[in-house]
């Protein structure tokens, strides 16, 4: 598919290049923000699997930028926001980038320190599997990334805080919905109007962080296996995610963004400049250190190699 085809089957695709976001993913966390309100009164927040910081510069003019032009600023008001990933990032103005995984214990520590002992009001996850089509594996993989993201969260988001992660929709959502219950009391799950309907990718919107009463982080998932049911009861175990009929968990669904804004799955007409033709423009922020980057210089490389051997051959 050619740019300027994506560009006009895609129109989330040419705003975000349109409108300077490295990705149309940040339409999704603004328009989440739209019917939640998720960022009043934060001033701490951590981006997981943050790149290529689409994510990250939507905390940036929604949060940083705001505030520092603001005239009643004071030392040390400026909202801090960490991001975190495996693989680089292009610096974003007010964003503290940590390369690393947010599976360890470190990674959770560095935070802290950043935020100078204190905890995070906010923490976001837009982070996904390299998908394979078959959607009971990438499910799975997904919940797995979602755990992940559920363990660094019980070491840095204080009490009252809130946790947005994508999720994939599926047979075992409503095991998910019990697990993070335990430990949110409102839990939504939301489809911004900016992801598209043949997705199966929606968003868990969890407030009001309340831990159990003594809970441990290192018995998290002992406790996501024994404890925990969506009415709130202590003596059910998360299979009750299992329950169907009338005793079946119903999840809050809630679709969000303008009913009359872009539809992520229609066709839009490309506008023309003065000259009567349409010019694509390029990604805001190409990867810079992409995880494929190996494979195509091993298929450059091996393309060089089969052309050198039919000039020689050529040539003999």
């Amino acid at each position: 598919m050619g740019k300027a085809s994506r560009d006009k089957r895609d129109i989330y695709y040419r705003k975000a290049k349109e409108e300077g976001w490295r990705a149309r993913s940040a339409f999704k966390l603004l328009q989440i923000d739209e019917e939640f309100n998720i960022f009043e009164g934060v001033k701490r927040v951590v981006d997981l699997c943050a790149a290529p910081g689409s994510w990250s510069q939507v905390l940036s003019r929604k949060l940083y930028l705001p505030a520092k032009l603001s005239p009643d600023l004071k030392d040390g008001e400026l909202p801090l926001i960490v991001a975190i990933d495996l693989q680089p990032m292009a610096p974003i103005e007010g964003v503290i980038e940590v390369q690393g995984d947010i599976t360890n214990a470190r990674t959770a520590e560095v935070v802290i320190r950043h935020f100078d002992g204190c905890k995070a009001d906010l923490v976001v996850c837009d982070g996904a599997p390299d998908v394979t089509g078959l959607h009971d594996m990438d499910e799975f993989v997904q919940f797995q990334l979602i755990l992940a993201g559920l363990t660094i969260v019980t070491h840095i988001l204080r009490e009252g805080g809130k946790f947005i992660a994508k999720i994939f929709r599926g047979k075992d959502t409503s095991l998910l919905y019990s697990q993070l219950k335990l430990f949110f009391p409102v839990v939504t799950f939301a489809k911004p109007k900016s992801s598209r309907n043949s997705s199966i990718e929606a968003f868990a919107v969890c407030e009001n962080y309340s831990p159990p009463e003594g809970f441990n982080s290192k018995d998290l998932h002992r406790l996501l296996e024994k404890v925990g049911s969506p009415s709130g009861g202590d003596d059910l175990d998360c299979s009750s995610g299992w329950l169907e009929g009338p005793n079946k968990v119903y999840i809050p669904f809630l679709a969000c963004g303008d009913l009359s804004g872009y539809d992520s799955d229609r066709s839009y007409p490309l506008p023309r400049g003065a000259e009567g033709t349409y010019r694509s423009l390029d990604p805001v922020q190409p990867p810079i250190a992409p995880p494929y980057k190996r494979a195509l210089e091993m298929k450059k490389a091996s393309s060089q190699g089969i052309r050198e051997l039919e000039k020689l051959s050529l040539d003999s």
